[in-house]
């Protein structure tokens, strides 16, 4: 079978490779959509943290099921989502029910070959049923999940006021959760067609272009109060420190990007409010299920959120350019 392989930092390749080995409890799925993440475009540029070469990318799977355990629930033929975080069900994070926080995570396409490739085995557990989704819909519930899940270690409520900066795919998805929640968003970035989008797409009440002009504008929005929470999807260092000072005093900091680096902030700024700072890891099947019912509700645009495409035998040549800023990529998917 086809995949396409990243043997290097900057390389990819179209490859041959042979079928999956599917253990007891897994589930072979046809790959038939995968959708760029950010962690993609890192991994391609060599600046992921949690990764060793040569890797299969690929952890937003929209898939097919071609034979499942029996006792599964899960019949052939019939459209899937993939969980792509593999815990192992045995520490105290996975036995608490949080295995998004498992000490022993792998994650398909960073810690292990991913999917963009023709078959996969993945565990039942991983697999959920989705015949309500298209396979565009299904490769993207992972993503929308990492957003739904910030908005819910947020505790976003109808009263708040938040503010979202970084509008990729992943701030763009705790934008969609936030409005959900019928929150007040604001969304800052620096590409304005991001915060067009936002504002045209979204139901975001308030965008701001991120720059020195900035916490003036914030501090106009709110009557001086500033927000209620504030989401961090920037992955960015300096803008993960400044988020804190854009937060009203009793405020929640939720960092939804992860860098390999230090975040520090004065510790007076920090007490004054008596800042909530909260980290968010991955998703859980709740946060799919959201997410799920959300788009089969009509309430995820999700047909203008996939904004490029091409064939797995393109993506060679496809990603490198789609991981240009000017692209205007919102999320690109590879059809398999």
């Amino acid at each position: 079978m086809k995949a396409l392989l990243c043997p290097e930092p900057g390389k990819l390749r179209l490859i041959e490779r042979e079928a999956p080995k599917v253990g007891a409890g897994d589930v072979l799925l046809r790959v038939r959509r995968v959708g760029i993440c950010g962690t993609d475009y890192h991994i391609l540029g060599g600046t992921q943290p949690y990764l060793s070469y040569p890797r299969i990318m690929g952890h937003e799977l929209g898939a097919e099921i071609v034979a499942a355990p029996a006792g599964s629930g899960l019949t052939a033929g019939t459209t899937a989502v993939v969980i792509p975080y593999l815990s192992c069900g045995q520490c105290r994070a996975c036995q608490r029910g949080l295995t998004n926080c498992c000490r022993r995570v792998s994650v398909l396409g960073v810690h292990q070959d991913g999917g963009m490739t023709e078959y996969i085995a993945v565990p039942a557990q991983n697999v959920i049923a989705a015949p309500e989704l298209t396979l565009d819909q299904a490769a993207m519930v992972e993503f929308l999940a990492i957003g739904a899940h910030g908005i819910r270690r947020g505790a976003v409520r109808s009263d708040d006021r938040v503010l979202v900066v970084g509008a990729g795919p992943i701030g763009i998805a705790a934008t969609i959760f936030a409005c959900a929640r019928g929150a007040e968003v604001t969304v800052m970035d620096l590409r304005q067609d991001r915060l067009d989008f936002a504002q045209r797409e979204l139901g975001a009440a308030h965008t701001v272009k991120a720059g020195p002009e900035a916490k003036a504008k914030f501090e106009a929005i709110t009557e001086g109060e500033f927000f209620d929470v504030v989401i961090d999807a920037t992955g960015h260092p300096p803008s993960m420190n400044a988020g804190l000072f854009y937060l009203g005093h009793g405020g929640r900091y939720v960092l939804l990007s992860i860098v390999a680096a230090d975040i520090a902030f004065p510790d007076p700024e920090f007490h004054k409010r008596e800042t909530t700072l909260i980290a968010s890891r991955n998703a859980l099947p709740d946060d799919f299920a959201e997410v799920m019912r959300a788009i089969a509700a009509g309430l995820v645009p999700t047909s203008v959120l996939a904004s490029h495409r091409a064939t797995m035998a393109e993506g060679a040549d496809a990603i490198p350019v789609w991981a240009r800023p000017e692209t205007g990529v919102i999320k690109a998917l590879l059809e398999v």
